[in-house]
């Protein structure tokens, strides 16, 4: 079998909820990065992009179910180029790069543009069709930003309790108090102010024209500079009255796009650029839903197994910060340093546009670890229903640990 690289990688500024990427339709979001992923390979004529493979967590509105070719037919890509769009909701952009991956190496394609859209404050509302004809009574508009909807009364209650109630869950079963939440939204907030301010997302980002005067949204728009725990313990629980969990030691509903391309080792002359970081290993895992949070633990060791490595191999770890407990309960599980993960700050100050923040995971990864020099790195995500994925890159020119 072949190997599978990462060559590049791109995603927009994400927006708050109602912020200013909301008069952005998510599909020309999604073409916007599949041309600035393009536009980082040289060399590459798109004909020769064997498949694309998109996230996206909705699909209910103008992301029209296939978003991934609305995408690549709104770039202006041949229409030749095929695509597909994949839902594992918050991993879906990682998940596209995983199979991206394992169709590169089975030499089922050499060229694949993978990525993940998500415009939470475009999400539509739905109503559930009548199962008769004619009724009497009232409907009520379901919202698709995020969570449940719809559900099937034969769910056990216990698996259908609300995102923030499960994390709540956690902070119980693993006494994470109010206190350690707080310490590490602040860090997240300062440290992605300190990565853009020390220039580090300047090349992985491309911004976006959000009106007709031509304004830009060209940073990440959630970030709060001068955070600290002491102003973050104000806020006031958001899901239970005494709770831990409140919007400041939480991602933010978000909107945004990434695209990671991947490719062959013998795609190199005709993608035009070295790749950055070799596709190691990969993990999948799952169970009860409402424990999502600590999916990632297990997710994350199978993946170190598949690349034939360790934690103690380990420089860089991204980590999606659903919420600071589940961050905490998974690094305590998993006995790393702190300090290496997140270290240029992650979505509880950034964002997490659902669909997007996989790619967003890789492609800040591969940069980390060509900026540092370092060999191994870790992403991992939680998912919804409880799920998570996680996958290891090893930096191609990396001489570290």
């Amino acid at each position: 079998m072949t190997e599978s690289y990462v060559y590049a990688a791109v995603r927009t500024p994400f927006g708050r909820f109602s912020g200013a990427l909301a008069g952005v339709r998510p599909d020309d979001l999604a073409a916007l990065v599949v041309n600035g992923a393009t536009a980082k390979a040289p060399g590459l004529d798109p004909k020769e992009i064997d498949e694309v493979v998109w996230g996206n967590a909705n699909g209910a509105g103008e992301d029209n179910r296939n978003v991934g070719r609305m995408a690549v037919l709104l770039a202006g890509l041949p229409t030749s180029v095929p695509a597909t769009t994949v839902n594992r909701l918050c991993g879906s952009s990682l998940d596209a790069a995983i199979i991206a991956s394992r169709t590169i190496e089975t030499g089922d394609a050499d060229i694949v543009l993978t990525g993940g859209v998500e415009s939470m404050t475009r999400a539509p509302w739905v109503l559930p069709k009548p199962e008769r004809a004619h009724p009497a009574g009232d409907v009520t508009a379901v919202s698709t930003t995020l969570g449940w909807r719809l559900v099937n009364a034969r769910m056990p209650k216990e698996w259908t309790v609300s995102l923030g109630e499960a994390n709540e869950q956690l902070a119980d079963r693993f006494g994470i108090p109010r206190e350690r939440q707080d310490e590490f939204a602040a860090r997240s907030h300062d440290l992605a102010d300190r990565a853009w301010t020390d220039g580090f997302y300047e090349d992985l980002i491309m911004p976006v024209t959000v009106d007709r005067e031509g304004s830009a949204l060209t940073r990440d728009e959630g970030i709060r500079p001068g955070s600290t725990p002491g102003k973050l313990a104000g806020l006031k629980p958001s899901f239970r009255t005494h709770g831990t969990i409140t919007a400041g030691n939480a991602s933010p509903l978000s909107d945004g796009a990434s695209a990671v391309l991947l490719g062959s080792a013998a795609a190199a002359t005709r993608i035009g650029t070295d790749p950055l970081a070799r596709i190691a290993g990969r993990g999948t895992f799952a169970l009860d839903p409402q424990a999502f949070g600590f999916a990632p633990v297990e997710a994350a060791n199978r993946a170190l197994k598949s690349a034939g490595i360790t934690w103690s191999d380990v420089s860089a770890v991204e980590l999606n910060e659903a919420f600071a407990v589940q961050s905490l309960a998974c690094v305590d599980a998993w006995g790393i340093d702190p300090s290496i993960v997140n270290t240029k700050g992650g979505a509880i100050a950034l964002g997490h546009p659902l669909g997007a923040s996989g790619g967003r995971l890789i492609g800040t990864l591969a940069h980390r670890l060509k900026e540092s020099g370092e060999r191994w790195g870790v992403a991992a995500i939680c998912i919804g229903v409880g799920q998570a994925l996680a996958v290891v890159l090893e930096n191609v020119t990396g001489t570290g640990r």
